[in-house]
């Protein structure tokens, strides 16, 4: 049996509860993963300033994965790696997420740009990212900088079906997937959470084998697809655990920390 070597979280559903608290034995379990010598990142839809916060309770030293994989920076937040939305799937996306009656956020960068102040979703994300936006008229000058593009929608059905559509119509122009049942998220193609993983394999010179993943929505299968380990979340839908190697506990009941546990046992620490 392979040692895990390198552990890749998930964020939101995953690493902290629903009202986005890191709890005390997350964090504790992310310090004797430390000092076991198992290296600890994550990776999330969020863009990186929404995962800045997380840096120092959690002392991480490797690169984290904003837009779901598709940028990678490091700790300070300098960009590693950074890939943009094709400013025709950009442009493509806006029209199916309008036929489909959802809110539309577009992240630069730097930038959450919005056209909806009163949307929905808004309040909810400024608490998540810990960040304010910028609010648009036009989204047509942006375009050609659109890190990730975000489809918001309390009806979960319908954004699931406009899901479908839009992979159909992007083809292999950009990633359209679901990180809540509520955003659809449209990112650069060809890169996405399983990348993020490869890539750190890569920087850290280790087997993909050697390698855990956990996380909880549709977003967090192609880091499942290529770890040795993946660990779905108690609160993830049936067919994301159906996927997973393993289920822990939800992130109400620091199912986080529990998966962690299992991690360190296996390894013959604790």
């Amino acid at each position: 049996m392979t040692k895990i070597s390198l552990v890749v979280s998930d964020v939101d559903g995953t690493l902290l509860t629903k009202d986005k608290t890191l709890t005390e034995r997350a964090k504790s379990a992310v310090q004797r993963l430390h000092q076991a010598g198992i290296g600890f990142t994550i990776t999330s839809s969020r863009p990186a300033i929404g995962m800045r916060f997380l840096i120092e309770p959690l002392a991480l030293w490797l690169p984290v994965g904003p837009f779901n994989g598709s940028s990678i920076v490091d700790p300070e937040m300098k960009p590693v790696e950074q890939h943009l939305i094709p400013a025709s799937a950009a442009e493509r996306s806006l029209q199916i997420l309008r036929d489909f009656g959802a809110d539309i956020w577009l992240f630069t960068t730097d930038k959450w740009l919005i056209d909806n102040p009163s949307g929905k979703y808004v309040a909810h994300e400024r608490h998540t990212i810990r960040s304010d936006p910028t609010i648009v008229t036009d989204f047509s000058p942006y375009l050609a900088s659109a890190c990730k593009i975000v489809g918001a929608s309390a009806d979960a059905a319908g954004l699931e079906a406009c899901e479908k559509v839009m992979q159909k119509a992007l083809g292999s122009e950009a990633t359209a997937v679901r990180s809540q049942t509520y955003y659809l998220d449209i990112t650069p193609p060809g890169f996405n959470k399983g990348t993020f993983v490869e890539a750190m394999a890569k920087r850290l010179g280790i087997a993909t084998d050697a390698i855990a993943t956990i996380g909880d929505m549709q977003n967090d299968l192609a880091m499942f697809r290529v770890s040795g380990v993946s660990i779905a979340m108690g609160n993830a839908t049936d067919d994301v655990k159906d996927q997973a190697t393993n289920v822990t506990a939800s992130n109400e009941q620091d199912g986080f920390a529990e998966a962690m546990e299992m991690i360190l046992k296996r390894n013959g620490v604790g």
